[in-house]
């Protein structure tokens, strides 16, 4: 007579490389509410979730195309605008009350934008725990080195974003200050 074996599948978000199980478990356990943090190429998302039985409860949510509305007119994928929703989310949770977080950056490649976040996150009045090492330098969080990719690069395709609104990227430190004025 022959035997059956049993397979144990395991979570669909854990064979589909999504979740990490074991370390959403232990930021789980610290009863703090989470920082997460999620990229796209051109966009960058924040919430602050907190755990719930019934299902994680969404107590803030930013998205990079809010700078708009104050005052940012260059792109949303780099890191001055990753530093800026990180700070816009973190004036957000310091009004609603909250003081601490976890950052969660899930699963993805760990990269300056996501660390920026963080950064503007810290300078609103958030207390997350994190290693300074991680934090961008100040010249990246104030577009200094897009400054300096303009005036070496001789391919105008590169910033023709920029060329076709007439924006003076030489302003970009400027309107940076502008625009934490504006959140604040």
């Amino acid at each position: 007579m022959a035997r059956k074996t049993v397979i144990t599948v395991p979570h669909r978000r854990k064979r589909e490389g999504k979740t990490d199980y074991k370390k959403r478990l232990n930021i789980l356990y610290s009863n703090k509410s989470r920082f997460v943090v999620r990229k796209t190429p051109n966009n960058i998302q924040i919430q602050m979730i907190n755990y719930e039985s019934k299902g994680d409860k969404v107590l803030v949510c930013v998205h990079a195309n809010e700078l708009l509305k104050l005052g940012w007119t260059y792109g949303m994928g780099n890191t001055p605008a990753a530093y800026l929703t990180g700070y816009l989310a973190g004036k957000k949770a310091v009004s609603k009350g909250i003081k601490e977080a976890i950052l969660d950056i899930g699963l993805q490649a760990q990269g300056e934008r996501l660390y920026a976040a963080l950064k503007g996150a810290l300078d609103a009045g958030l207390n997350i725990p994190h290693n300074e090492k991680i934090i961008p330098k100040e010249e990246r969080l104030n577009g200094e080195h897009i400054v300096k990719c303009f005036d070496s690069v001789k391919n105008d395709q590169q910033f023709s974003a920029y060329k076709k609104k007439n924006l003076k990227v030489a302003d970009i430190k400027n309107l940076i200050e502008k625009v934490k004025g504006n959140i604040k």
